[in-house]
């Protein structure tokens, strides 16, 4: 069974990200949230999935926020959720654990190949 809400920081720790830029890229791209009345953020599965596909044009796939942009602009909503990694391609409806676990890995590599560069 799927949890069907998630908070900023269960948000952020699926997608192996911090909270500011959560934060930044529901600006930047308008993704919103639901809020509870204390003003408390909470995600949905769709949220999660659009996420997934800012990272993976951002991280993975070398596009500029501004370039994002016009991809999210120009596929509308049908790219998301369809921009996976390779791994995941061959099996996008139920992804493996351990395919989850490979795919979080390489991310963290690609961080600290950028952060080695500078």
């Amino acid at each position: 069974m799927q949890k069907k809400q998630f908070r900023i920081g269960e948000l952020a720790k699926n997608l192996g990200i911090e909270r500011f830029v959560i934060r930044f890229w529901e600006k930047e791209f308008n993704v919103t949230g639901n809020r509870s009345e204390g003003g408390q953020r909470f995600y949905e599965a769709k949220d999660l999935e659009k996420f997934r596909s800012i990272k993976t044009l951002l991280y993975e796939q070398g596009f500029t926020i501004a370039g994002a942009k016009k991809q999210f602009k120009r596929t509308d909503t049908q790219m998301l959720g369809s921009h996976r990694t390779t791994l995941e391609e061959n099996n996008t409806k139920n992804p493996s654990p351990s395919l989850s676990k490979l795919t979080s890995i390489k991310e963290k590599l690609l961080v600290l190949q950028k952060l080695l560069k500078n």
